[in-house]
């Protein structure tokens, strides 16, 4: 299975690479704007063409594409003209700080659905199942950039506990706990737009575990129910739970996207933005391949944790 993922991976970024310079070919964006910037206005048509020439954004899109894939078997990423830097140290630069921000929200996300999810399967309309079950259907249903809005209104703005966004307090240096602070409500907010889908599913895992014939028995043999969650329905939630994470990461990436932009969060999201907009190609088609990279890499890991868990489950299957 790992062997089959990974000779599948290198055609894929090959055809997202030529699909993504060939899609951006057809973008109303003209590159020059954001290069120039506000000398666009006044720059002539003689100076434009001049400066894209020498740029090369004039060129058609596949002999872009094919200067910079003759860079990157290289060793080369180029240049990005929105940072005007390497792309390398764009990404090293921004890299971290989104790590920790998605790191952060899919920890706590997991933590939260794992137990909520257990507590609300094992007691089926109880107490908890009546409040998390239409909690996480309104939450699904609204969008990371609503939930980000609204946790700064009442969080930041109404209540003041927290910033409003940003690494630290303007004209201060990143220390651990400013960028602890600062790091709360994001994480929050992404961590909350990913619970419902993980609860739900570790919810409905658990209510599939209590009914089967292995706790039945043990209940039989007078087994406490403690002891039966968490040596049978915990173990039997857990395999289709870390599917559902690795299934959930694109989401995960778009919804960091989302929050980066919101709380001014200073990863790679907006790099990802700005390299659109301004139709950056090496350093959009790197963060778009990073990003099919990782998805691509989560469900395989996901896939390797699943069959580790259930061994009733053939890796070559």
């Amino acid at each position: 299975m790992v062997l089959r993922r990974i000779a599948f991976v290198v055609p894929l970024l090959g055809v997202v690479s030529v699909g993504l310079f060939a899609l951006a070919s057809r973008s109303p964006f003209d590159p020059l704007a954001g290069y120039l910037g506000d000398r666009y206005l006044t720059a002539s048509d003689a100076d434009k063409a001049r400066i894209a020439a020498e740029l090369g954004v004039d060129d058609p899109w596949w002999a872009q594409y094919g200067r910079w894939i003759g860079g990157v078997l290289s060793g080369d990423l180029g240049i990005s003209r929105s940072f005007g830097m390497p792309v390398v140290d764009v990404v090293t630069q921004r890299l971290p700080w989104t790590m920790l921000l998605g790191i952060t929200g899919l920890v706590v996300a997991a933590a939260l659905a794992l137990v909520l999810g257990v507590m609300a399967g094992v007691r089926p309309r109880g107490a908890i199942d009546r409040i998390v079950s239409p909690f996480a259907t309104i939450v699904a249903s609204t969008p990371p950039f609503v939930l980000s809005l609204v946790a700064i209104g009442v969080l930041a703005l109404g209540l003041g506990w927290l910033p409003t966004g940003g690494l630290t307090a303007p004209g201060e240096d990143p220390t651990p706990g400013a960028v602890a602070r600062h790091l709360v409500l994001p994480a929050a907010v992404l961590a909350l737009s990913q619970v419902p889908w993980l609860l739900m599913a570790v919810r409905q895992s658990a209510r599939a575990a209590m009914a089967s014939d292995a706790v039945l028995g043990a209940r039989a043999r007078g087994i406490p129910e403690r002891t039966i969650v968490r040596r049978h329905v915990v173990p039997t939630a857990l395999a289709p739970f870390v599917t559902v994470i690795g299934l959930r990461l694109p989401e995960l990436v778009v919804g960091a996207a989302i929050v980066e932009e919101v709380f001014s969060w200073p990863g790679l999201a907006g790099a990802v933005v700005t390299s659109a907009r301004e139709l950056d190609f090496p350093l959009l088609a790197v963060l778009t391949l990073g990003t099919t990279l990782v998805v691509l890499l989560g469900s395989l890991l996901a896939d390797i944790a699943y069959v580790r868990l259930d061994p009733r489950v053939r890796a070559d299957a």
